[in-house]
């Protein structure tokens, strides 16, 4: 039997468990640190993140399903060290171009567009139908938010979040640790970390 362990019962975990089924996976398990938290939608949580030494002794996969990029870091971190093996997930509906590059604990969602040339790091996010366009770089624990888009030949450092709707233009150098705004425009470089809003994208 084929099991992936998603840490963090929420939501975003439970569009998590929808791919991973689709996937090929026969059985999703789900842990959390918080003991308050007994199920997510029809799916009960196992245990706590410390229980992943032990299921990762049973071959059971390993994805971190937490949106806040800091802790979805160190928890993917922390697992790797103790043996347990990270994938990716591809939802079915998305289009990942066959040179791109994926790396582990990053999740594609239903209906997003990686194209040709680009390279998304580990544990990143590209939710539901986003578009990353040509030779890309997509920093580890990014989020590319629901609906949001980058243009050709972007990058975008460690940890930075492109908010749901958000737009990068072509040919712009996004920093690590920046939040974008839903709805932003960026039209320049953003060369430090902070948080961008408006139509062009400002500091706040």
């Amino acid at each position: 039997m084929k099991q992936l362990a998603i840490i963090g019962a929420s939501g975003h975990g439970k569009v998590i468990a929808d791919i991973a089924l689709l996937s090929g996976y026969d059985e999703v398990i789900f842990l959390d640190d918080n003991p308050e938290v007994k199920t997510v939608g029809e799916y009960n949580v196992l245990g706590n993140r410390q229980m992943a030494a032990e299921l990762a002794k049973m071959s059971c996969d390993f994805i971190v399903g937490i949106g806040n990029a800091a802790i979805r870091e160190k928890i993917q971190n922390e697992i790797i060290s103790k043996g347990c093996n990270v994938v990716t997930l591809v939802h079915p509906n998305a289009v990942v171009a066959f040179d791109s590059k994926l790396g582990i604990g990053t999740v594609v969602m239903a209906g997003a567009v990686i194209n040709s040339g680009s390279v998304i790091g580990q544990g990143c996010i590209i939710n539901t139908g986003a578009s990353i366009d040509h030779d890309n770089v997509i920093g580890d624990f990014c989020h590319i938010s629901v609906g949001a888009h980058t243009a050709g030949t972007v990058s975008m450092g460690t940890r930075s979040w492109l908010g749901i709707g958000a737009v990068v233009s072509n040919n712009l150098d996004v920093c690590s640790d920046c939040m974008i705004g839903a709805g932003a425009v960026v039209v320049s470089d953003l060369t430090a970390p902070g948080t961008y809003v408006g139509v062009p994208a400002q500091s706040k």
